[in-house]
């Protein structure tokens, strides 16, 4: 279970957001939802530790996460709106990086998961392609099969069909349908109100029911 409690953000005299508190269930599906600026992604990069909070605390199944901004929560997977993927690494290359690198698995294993991870998502055939012969929504998946590949506690996305055509933005949320069934948490940073209803369990409207100052 993901719990927050009372996280605050500010920039000199600008609040981002207050004493912001809520709860995700394990398997359960959160979306953020709002408009453009208003601080949904600041948001979803401090529970990353890619940014600091000024206050409060991030809890991931009882575990208190770093808010200092200093170190990226590694039981946090994050599928970045750019994708992020290695441009010179290859689709599998890209997911095995870390599990070898920072997990310290032997190449095999790293290997051997990264082929079911492509073959859950339907990416077994570009195995050995490169990020720039993928399409948008072929990129996308290669990047959640990334962050699965570490076993996060929580995937929180940013913005994970903008860009995308229909099709590929119904893969992305069949995709999250189908990891909502094997029980991975996530958080759905979005701005596609149709989107988020059709993936999410619960919806926080950041204009609506977050305190922004």
């Amino acid at each position: 279970m993901l719990e927050i409690t009372n996280l605050s953000k500010f920039y000199s005299e600008r609040t981002i957001f207050k004493n912001l508190s809520l709860k995700i269930e394990p398997g359960e599906v959160l979306t953020i939802v709002g408009p453009s600026g208003i601080g949904k992604t600041t948001f979803l990069r401090i529970i990353a530790g890619l940014l600091p909070a000024n206050s409060g605390s991030i809890k991931l199944d009882d575990e208190l996460l770093d808010i200092s901004g200093h170190r990226l929560n590694a039981k946090v997977g994050v599928i970045f709106q750019d994708f992020n993927l290695f441009p010179n690494y290859t689709v599998k290359e890209n997911i095995t990086l870390a599990p070898i690198t920072v997990a310290k698995k032997t190449k095999r294993e790293a290997e051997v998961e990264a082929s079911q991870l492509l073959s859950d998502l339907g990416l077994s055939e570009q195995a050995d392609l490169y990020p720039f012969q993928l399409s948008g929504g072929q990129k996308q998946r290669v990047a959640i099969a990334r962050a699965l590949a570490m076993h996060p506690g929580i995937l929180a996305y940013d913005e994970p069909t903008s860009g995308l055509d229909e099709e590929s933005t119904q893969r992305v949320a069949t995709v999250i349908s189908e990891l909502k069934q094997k029980g991975v948490t996530q958080l759905v940073v979005t701005h596609d109100l149709a989107f988020a209803q059709t993936i999410a369990d619960e919806t926080l409207d950041f204009g609506h029911e977050v305190n922004l100052g």
